[in-house]
């Protein structure tokens, strides 16, 4: 699978089959989300990888977006120690995001499904996810991600919606359509 149909292909997978993730699989993650972009190259990044079924349980219990059943995970972190100082701190976000994304459009190339579990900036979630896996104050867990063999198949989509897209300069008079909330029970 080349890389545009990987990414148009990649869907949010919340079923997985009850299959243990090899360890070459998750190691295939790792080195495409290590190989991302990232700023002046400071690498901020730290991954942990869960696969023991009880702190999966314990992640599923505790966050409320997380209730769904994978073979793995892996917490993407930035390591403030390792981060970028002064104005440029927060760049650390960017690097880790760009790095998740390589995961998930190599997990799609590679058959396998996953879902991105949004966890920075709410502070229950990160408390309770550092609680959970021992992190301590400086690493800052930003998302987690369940990969895993989908139970089901979706449909490739792009949102591509001119829209949303300014050409040369933006236009702030261009009236949007607001979004609707997302019901309870969506995710």
């Amino acid at each position: 699978m080349d890389a545009l149909e990987a990414i148009f292909k990649r869907r949010s997978i919340r079923s997985f089959k009850d299959i243990e993730l090899e360890n070459e699989r998750i190691i295939q993650l790792l080195k495409a989300g290590t190989s991302a972009p990232t700023a002046v190259n400071a690498q901020p990044w730290e991954f942990v990888v869960v696969t023991e079924k009880a702190i999966l349980k314990q992640l599923r219990e505790k966050l409320v977006f997380a209730r769904y059943e994978a073979p793995c995970s892996i917490v993407v972190c930035g390591n403030m120690k390792l981060a970028l100082k002064g104005q440029e701190k927060d760049l650390w976000i960017e690097d880790c995001s760009a790095a998740t994304e390589n995961m998930l459009i190599a997990a799609t190339s590679i058959g396998l499904g996953s879902l991105w579990i949004g966890i920075y900036p709410v502070a229950s979630r990160m408390s309770t996810v550092r609680r959970i896996l021992n992190m301590p104050e400086e690493v800052i867990p930003l998302n987690m991600v369940y990969f895993g063999y989908p139970n089901e198949i979706k449909e490739g989509r792009t949102r591509y919606d001119e829209k949303h897209i300014y050409w040369q300069t933006y236009e702030p008079d261009r009236k949007h359509k607001t979004k609707h909330k997302p019901v309870i029970g969506h995710y």
